[in-house]
């Protein structure tokens, strides 16, 4: 027998977290005030989560979605929203989805109409283009480029042509790498370095590609990177059209 006055649950929830990126004071009012409202926290990495919300006295339970089980954990999220739980979302550092696993849940959210709110946070990705002191007007995030070096100088060549400021992420032990290959491919761009951005210990290196492999290759560097360089210098001579001026058209018959 169908009870009638039994009420549908409420979904719940689903709230996409920016989290620091290094200084663990980088954390909004709003996103301390989802993760403790929220029943459970879905992060990458158990002792980075346990570390973050321990840092601010939140106790709630945490699961993981990562790159190795994003599918599995996204039939949990909607799980706990179907069972009208709120659910946070968060990543090692930064903006959850950005270079970072999330991607499908997101789009399984949207597809089934569920609840989807973004609270925005830190990105070494804007913090380093505003330091860069390069061209903000229009940027390109470019992402991770290749393992494989012929497909990254191939990457790297095209990136070259970019008009835009380019933003690059890579992973800290493949540094003297991209710096070599883009050394080689345009060596007198100029370029700048964000090194373990917001830390007390952070680092910026300016200069071209020749001098930042040079400052670089014989250095074991450790710690998180964000490489950003200038769009190619535009040669207005190359682009100017030259217009042939026409005669004037005399207004009286001849």
């Amino acid at each position: 027998m169908v009870d009638m006055d039994a009420q549908p649950v409420k979904t719940g929830t689903l709230y996409v977290v920016g989290t620091p990126i290094g200084n663990v004071e980088d954390i909004t009012l709003r996103a301390l005030r989802v993760l403790k409202s929220c029943s459970v926290v879905f992060c990458e990495e158990f002792k980075v989560g346990a570390r973050l919300l321990r840092a601010h006295r939140i106790d709630k339970p945490l699961e993981s979605l990562n790159e190795h089980n994003e599918v599995e954990a996204t039939e949990r999220v909607l799980e706990y929203l179907r069972q009208g739980k709120d659910v946070a979302l968060i990543s090692d550092a930064g903006m959850p989805v950005i270079a970072d696993p999330g991607a499908f849940l997101i789009r399984r959210i949207l597809r089934e109409g569920l609840p989807l709110v973004v609270v925005p946070g830190p990105s070494s990705i804007l913090t380093a283009l505003v330091r860069s002191g390069f061209s903000t007007d229009q940027f390109l995030y470019a992402g991770f480029l290749s393992r494989k070096p012929e497909e990254r100088r191939r990457q790297l060549q095209a990136l070259a042509e970019e008009l835009r400021t380019v933003v690059l992420l890579e992973t800290p032990y493949r540094l003297r790498q991209l710096l070599s290959d883009a050394a080689a491919v345009m060596p007198q761009r100029h370029a700048y370095l964000a090194c373990n951005l917001t830390l007390p210990y952070e680092t910026h290196h300016y200069g071209t590609f020749a001098e930042l492999w040079e400052r670089f290759r014989h250095s074991r560097f450790r710690g998180e990177f964000v490489l950003c360089f200038e769009g190619r210098p535009v040669d207005y001579s190359e682009t100017a059209v030259r217009r042939k001026r026409k005669p004037l058209r005399s207004r009286y018959r001849r």
